[in-house]
């Protein structure tokens, strides 16, 4: 297992950029994507001045930039030591401050899509209050999982902060007991759950994008940290992400 001064001693640029084109690349493609299905209309309600699509377009905006944060922050810290060098020990506490609020306002946003659309889903409310309250149920048990057994600090890419999250043994407790990858796989499911039980299109769209995107993260960005980390280069489905 690599150690953090030794992957910082042998940095390169191409280290330090690797799979970033293509992260910009595919979140540009996707954020067209994903805009060019949502719903609008003349009439569209407004919720804190923006109507639905609004908030969905601000949803898309809002997830580019956390992960274009976090890949930066994850590359400077590894290869450069930066949030250390600028922090000291509370280098984790202050990157803490900067993600969580970002990663808070996934869900929030999705939430105030699904308020102010008016268009149905489907014509099976039903089904989809059903199917939303079991994903969404699904999701917070993840993430219950990820606070308990990963825990936070695991969370935000303590790997690439100090050696000793690297050395930890792998989680199998909780969600993680059936699923290597229970934020990803698991807790963004979440997104969909709150679509489901407001019934918006708009909302579903982007908890497709959202999901979606949180994958360009893990192969763009983790997988080549995560190859440098845990030398030699790991099992990624065994390894976990850490954001």
């Amino acid at each position: 297992m690599a150690k953090l001064a030794d992957i910082r001693n042998r940095s390169s640029l191409a280290q330090l950029v690797q799979g970033q084109p293509q992260h910009l690349a595919i979140a540009l493609l996707m954020a067209f994507g994903a805009a060019s299905l949502l719903h609008t209309s003349p009439d569209a309600p407004h919720l804190l001045g923006l109507t639905s699509k609004g908030w969905a377009l601000v949803s898309i905006t809002l997830a580019i930039l956390h992960q274009i944060i976090v890949a930066f922050v994850f590359r400077m810290q590894l290869h450069h030591n930066m949030m250390t060098r600028l922090f000291g020990d509370r280098d984790m506490k202050i990157w803490g401050m900067i993600f969580m609020p970002l990663l808070i306002v996934r869900p929030l946003s999705i939430l105030m899509i699904g308020w102010a659309d008016t268009a149905p889903l489907t014509t099976f409310r039903t089904a989809e209050m059903v199917i939303g309250t079991a994903l969404l149920t699904l999701a917070i048990w993840a993430m219950h999982s990820v606070i308990k057994h990963f825990t936070i600090p695991r969370a935000l890419g303590g790997d690439h902060f100090r050696d000793h999250f690297a050395e930890m043994p792998l989680v199998d407790k909780g969600a993680f007991k059936y699923t290597s990858n229970a934020m990803y796989g698991v807790v963004f499911f979440g997104l969909w759950g709150i679509a489901l039980l407001f019934g918006s299109w708009n909302a579903l769209i982007i908890a497709l994008f959202q999901h979606a995107y949180i994958w360009v993260h893990m192969y763009c960005t983790e997988a080549p940290d995560m190859a440098r980390i845990y030398t030699p280069k790991p099992d990624i489905a065994k390894a976990g992400p850490d954001a």
